[in-house]
């Protein structure tokens, strides 16, 4: 079997134990590359037992967000800002006469 390079974002499955994991971290100068399993797990293998693993690629299961604990808003960039569906309500341009805790009394 050939030989899969540590492809950082990539995932395979390791025929001996049946499990899914995607590569997160590979350091070609320490030839260390780290995992994270389905179940959150995160492992390192040195570049020796990495070869030594009987690996195939595989394609990202579509569920692989749930143990890492993310959701749809995690992709957004929390510095672009939010729009509200409903710019052309006249509710949304209404200013308070008073503004409690700025105001001096």
């Amino acid at each position: 079997m050939k030989m899969l390079s540590p492809v950082v974002g990539g995932w395979y499955k390791d025929l001996q134990t049946n499990s899914l994991f995607e590569v997160v971290a590979w350091d070609p100068a320490a030839l260390t590359i780290e995992t994270q399993y389905l179940d959150g797990e995160v492992s390192e293998y040195d570049l020796d037992a990495w070869r030594e693993m009987l690996l195939e690629r595989a394609e990202a299961p579509e569920d692989w967000r749930t143990p890492f604990e993310l959701s749809d808003g995690d992709g957004l960039d929390p510095d672009l800002p939010i729009h509200p569906e409903d710019w052309g309500n006249p509710l949304n341009f209404i200013e308070p006469d008073t503004m409690y805790g700025v105001e001096d009394f």
